[in-house]
């Protein structure tokens, strides 16, 4: 038997500090109806004391207590991430961190032969992080395991259409052979890659002339392109649908009804769900037969001809060009398929397989905002929580995760639920993290996005990660400038 590799557990961890998005419509004069739809309910901001690297480190402690990990067992702790303060680590000291925390309770640290890679590649580096901590396990890592923590700081110019879409948090990874969680099948996955030159990007030549925050830290506010990233974002999770298809043959629509679940790269709560509508027709397209008998009813709904959109659905817009050039980057990349989506939205099956798939955690997931990395397993951590209650059975059913990242790559993994999900979805402890939030004042809010602490905020508790200090000398035998230095302190009662 082939030996399968894939996650023993799931741990999210969120900062305490939450933005109510109703109350920020107040605050911005936005509009609560549509934001509340679009987007979510709250988000969550890193507190002065936090940065990605407490924040990581609170998932892994988190995952390793819950899960009963020997830390001498772990032989590779990846960090995938945009929002590392250091520009030459970052997994190190999450693992410097998690060591401090797991002494103070009489633990062993992590295995000093542990590997300590860093990946980045946007909201896409989770996935990367995890397919190549599968690798690791399946040819030197034999034998041991490997987690890999997600996390990242969405943050947003005031003012801006990505302002609502902000959230922090984290999420750690237990990967090891005979998963008791969840089974990866790598072998079917779908890549796909493309550059598109300014969808999203972090160039360092936003930080010139910045003073850095209370903690050190600088803004992080990212250069956007709403609508053209929605473009990229669409377009290349098509190209991976395809990429998964030409390995697994067989027929699309039929394997996209039939799964238990689908989770996606989340930036905000109506983007997957666009996604997935599109992929849907795609595989339609596709296949033919009865098939596009069932697309040209959304077509005739929507007044659109089907050879039109078949043709349309077999060239790849060239979204980039535009933007090379200087011009205004198309806003559709398939704008007869948008038109059929719509008239799609309004059929029943829209229901069942948009909806009824899409729906394992969706709604936990409107109150946390935009996790970059960390979005897409920190959904499939809630569909997992919510399916134990559920009275579906997941276990037999194929799974598909689907992540990406800007600038511009996809991927979808095929996978299912073990036999014994149960036992380790129990242990996901989700509904834990979202206790205890500290609503923030608009006056609170403004205080925190500018990187000053309020004088009126207090975190729920005094426990956890924080930044002590950070180091100011330059000069002499001894430099610290810029580098953190961290405490912590356990929680009275806790499980983790």
């Amino acid at each position: 038997m082939t030996q399968q590799y894939g996650l023993g557990g799931i741990s999210v961890f969120v900062p305490p500090y939450r933005v109510d998005l109703q109350q920020w419509c107040q605050w911005s004069g936005s509009d609560f109806a549509k934001i509340g739809a679009v987007v979510g309910h709250s988000f969550r901001m890193a507190g002065p004391e936090h940065n990605a690297y407490t924040l990581a480190a609170q998932a892994v402690l988190n995952l390793i207590l819950d899960n009963s990990v020997d830390p001498a067992s772990v032989g590779h702790l990846a960090l995938a991430t945009e929002s590392s303060s250091d520009n030459a680590v970052g997994a190190v000291v999450v693992r410097g961190l998690v060591d401090m925390a797991l002494a103070q309770r009489g633990l062993p640290p992590l295995s000093r032969y542990c590997e300590v890679p860093e990946i980045k590649q946007a909201c896409i580096a989770g996935v990367y992080g995890l397919k190549g901590a599968v690798r690791y396990l399946a040819h030197d890592g034999a034998g041991r395991n490997a987690i890999v923590a997600a996390v990242d700081i969405a943050e947003y110019e005031q003012g801006s259409t990505g302002e609502p879409t902000q959230g922090a948090g984290a999420a750690a990874m237990l990967v090891e052979a005979d998963p008791r969680l969840l089974r990866l099948d790598l072998r079917s996955s779908g890549s796909a890659s493309s550059y598109r030159i300014a969808d999203f990007r972090k160039p360092f030549l936003r930080f010139a002339g910045q003073v850095p925050g209370d903690n050190g830290r600088l803004r992080d506010f990212p250069v956007f392109n709403g609508k053209y990233s929605t473009a990229c974002y669409l377009d290349e999770v098509m190209c991976a649908f395809d990429a998964l298809f030409e390995r697994r043959g067989g027929p699309r629509a039929e394997f996209l009804r039939g799964l238990a679940a689908a989770f996606m790269h989340r930036p905000y709560h109506h983007m997957p769900v666009s996604a997935w509508s599109l992929a849907y027709l795609f595989a339609l397209g596709a296949d033919g037969g009865d098939e596009h008998r069932e697309l040209e009813a959304y077509c005739t709904a929507a007044g659109v001809a089907l050879a039109q959109v078949l043709a349309e659905m077999r060239q790849r817009p060239e979204l980039a060009r535009a933007v090379a050039a200087g011009e205004a980057p198309p806003e559709e990349p398939y704008p007869l398929c948008a038109h059929v989506v719509k008239a799609f939205r309004r059929s029943p099956r829209y229901k069942e397989v948009v909806e009824g798939k899409l729906r394992l955690g969706a709604a936990s997931m409107m109150h946390v905002g935009n996790l970059y990395t960390a979005a897409l397993p920190a959904w499939l951590a809630a569909g997992f929580e919510e399916a134990l209650h559920d009275t579906g059975e997941l276990a037999g059913r194929p799974l598909l995760l689907v992540g990406y990242g800007s600038g511009d790559a996809a991927e979808t993994l095929v996978a299912e639920a073990a036999p014994g999900w149960r036992q380790a979805a129990a242990r996901i402890g989700l509904a834990r993290m979202f206790a205890g939030a500290v609503d923030l004042s608009q006056a609170q809010y403004r205080s925190l996005h500018d990187g000053r602490r309020p004088a009126d905020l207090a975190a729920a508790d005094g426990s956890g990660f924080a930044i002590g200090r950070v180091g100011t000398s330059r000069q002499g035998a001894f430099q610290d400038f810029g580098v953190e230095y961290y405490r912590y302190a356990k929680q009275a009662a806790a499980s983790g």
